[in-house]
């Protein structure tokens, strides 16, 4: 099969559109037939020898990528929920196998759910990942709800502008911090307070919050700390991008605040819930850019540039 290869961890324009083995499904695995397959910033990071790197060393040549959309080409037995030619989407367990950048993938059958009918393949390879990141923060640990007051950091982003809308959809008054050129998008996803980041500083903005969902850290102007500033004695802090402020548990100690990190959970009865609210139009899904999977150098280098609003998808079929 054709497929993104990862020889040695370095720049992303290293990486090789090579042939390599299809993957072999074992038990109640699913293979799959992958149309599209989603970016995600732990991608590029895995590449350059961060992220993930000493965990997939030994699968080297690696491929890339943690969301899949397409056929089911074997199905983990006759009987099963799951059968040939069914339209699914899910995610990858790509730090323990290959990955999504590839013409076939195999896929937990658990980490699986129907494809939403009005998504395109390129559409729904944009939702795992990054929705699944999105409830678990939002809905399964901030629990939210109506008179909760929750702020979520780029909200713009591909997890972000999932978060926004599942603050919103369970009733929480939700604020967000954006660039300018998003101010009017994150609006649009039902953001009730939005902070362009660029002019205004954002625990000078808003009132005491109850939850903050942060997706940034303190990797870019002390984000993580500052978020401390505007959350409530008692309130919850949640950082999400892994190493990007180490010491936040600590610190929100100190203050009587609580607080985690969040790791997605590859849950396909999750992902199933969120396929139901987008067909439904409660929830909308945003692809920045669709590349084929030749362009793969350039779709790295723009995932890496950042500022991508919601989410960057390879073409594979």
């Amino acid at each position: 099969m054709r497929a993104v290869l990862v020889r040695e961890f370095g720049p992303t324009d290293g990486v090789e559109i090579g042939e390599i083995e299809a993957p072999i499904k074992l038990g109640t695995e699913v293979l799959v037939d992958v149309h599209a397959a989603g970016m995600n910033p732990i991608d590029f990071k895995t590449v350059i020898g961060k992220g993930a790197a000493k965990a997939v060393e030994p699968l080297l040549p690696w491929i890339p990528g943690g969301d899949v959309a397409g056929i089911v080409a074997e199905a983990p037995y006759e009987a099963h929920d799951v059968q040939p030619g069914d339209a699914v989407f899910g995610a990858v367990n790509h730090w323990r196998t290959r990955g999504g950048y590839a013409e076939r993938a195999v896929v937990p059958s658990l980490a699986l759910a129907p494809k939403p009918e009005s998504l395109s393949f390129e559409e729904a390879a944009a939702v795992p990942c990054a929705a699944l990141t999105a409830w678990d923060a939002v809905v399964r640990v901030a629990k939210a709800r109506a008179g909760q007051r929750i702020l979520i950091h780029a909200g713009a982003g591909g997890v972000g502008h999932f978060a926004v809308q599942f603050a919103k959809y369970f009733g929480a008054h939700v604020a967000t911090t954006v660039s300018e050129r998003n101010v009017e998008f994150v609006r649009g996803l039902g953001a009730d307070e939005v902070v362009d980041y660029r002019s205004e500083r954002f625990e000078d903005a808003l009132q005491k919050v109850d939850v903050v969902v942060d997706l940034i850290g303190n990797v870019a102007d002390d984000t993580g700390t500052r978020s401390l500033d505007v959350l409530k004695h008692g309130g919850l802090y949640l950082n999400v991008p892994t190493g990007s402020w180490p010491d936040y548990a600590s610190a929100a100690a100190e203050r009587g605040m609580r607080a985690s990190s969040v790791k997605v959970e590859s849950d396909g009865s999750n992902l199933g819930i969120i396929g139901r609210l987008i067909d439904a139009g409660d929830v909308r899904v945003e692809v920045q850019r669709v590349y084929p999977l030749e362009r793969v150098h350039e779709a790295f280098a723009e995932l890496q540039g950042g500022h991508v609003r919601g989410k960057l998808v390879l073409q594979v079929r």
